[in-house]
């Protein structure tokens, strides 16, 4: 291979240079970039001059476009969302509670892929934790007490007509299209088997898993919190620390995320495509 991969030191993420993004790239790159991408969980591709045809032509190579049901995507690029905070936004920073994208969704997104244009000069990092890495650390008991647990999994929170961002007062750049669909749900297993590696993963996430299905509001919400305490510990998480013209390409599948604030009075702009994924598959 000609490019050059870097590993994080925090178990998570890998980095890749050396590369260019806006070229097709030859079959066996396209092979040994999943590989690297689903064996650690966050892709990172330093210094890439794209144009939204390259960055959307980029994402094809890996796989069919998800869909972005309470989001507005450009016009001109359907399959992408810009995430733009202007210098004067006061509202909340977009993603700034842990979440898996999508996931309440029937088949929720493999992959995020998110490219940096303006990067404010402070804050504005994004966190990652390891999902794998997580459960593969729970103790044996605790393991056994979830292996046959679904988790319910909505959008009702943020994005119901009574959700959080319907309600809030600040005005935003982004067009979130609060909508009574939200407030559907899909059931999937606790624990997920990657497609590609097999490897094991939590698959819950504070925004979208709104309880356990079987369990009371108490018993589920205790048993979830105990879990989202263990997931977000320091030694699971990855942060990401951004610069522009830089893409990132994470595992929905084995990897949480947030976004973090801290650059109010700077502008911030990305942009944002999912690709499809798979039912989580059982264990």
């Amino acid at each position: 291979m000609d490019f050059t991969t870097t590993k994080s030191p925090s178990k998570i993420g890998v980095e890749i240079t050396n590369i260019n993004l806006a070229e097709p790239l030859p079959k066996v790159y396209i092979k040994k970039i999943h590989e690297l991408w689903v064996n650690n969980g966050v892709a990172i591709f330093p210094n890439q001059m794209l144009s939204h045809n390259a960055y959307a032509d980029f994402a094809k190579q890996f796989g069919l476009f998800g869909t972005e049901p309470f989001i507005e995507t450009m016009k001109s690029q359907p399959h992408i969302v810009e995430l733009r905070r202007k210098a004067s936004e006061t509202s909340s920073p977009f993603g700034g509670t842990w979440h898996s994208d999508w996931s309440f969704q029937n088949a929720p997104p493999s992959a995020t892929i998110l490219h940096s244009k303006i990067i404010p000069p402070i804050g504005g990092d994004t966190l990652f934790a390891n999902t794998a890495l997580a459960y593969k650390d729970l103790s044996k008991d605790l393991k056994e007490k979830i292996t046959n647990l679904d988790g319910i999994h909505s959008a009702k929170l943020p994005y119901a007509k009574d959700g959080f961002y319907a309600l809030e007062n600040e005005k935003r750049t982004l067009k979130i299209k609060s909508s009574d669909k939200a407030n559907k749900y899909n059931v999937h297993p606790l624990i997920r088997v990657h497609k590609s590696t097999k490897v094991k993963s939590l698959f819950i996430n504070p925004v979208y898993t709104i309880g356990i299905d079987g369990m009371s509001n108490l018993e589920s919400s205790t048993l979830l919190t105990k879990l989202f305490e263990h997931m977000t510990q320091e030694k699971y998480i990855y942060r990401h620390k951004w610069q522009p013209n830089m893409l990132i390409m994470w595992d929905n599948r084995t990897v949480m995320h947030m976004a973090e604030g801290g650059y109010d009075g700077h502008e911030r702009l990305m942009h944002r495509i999912t690709l499809a994924g798979e039912e989580p598959i059982r264990i």
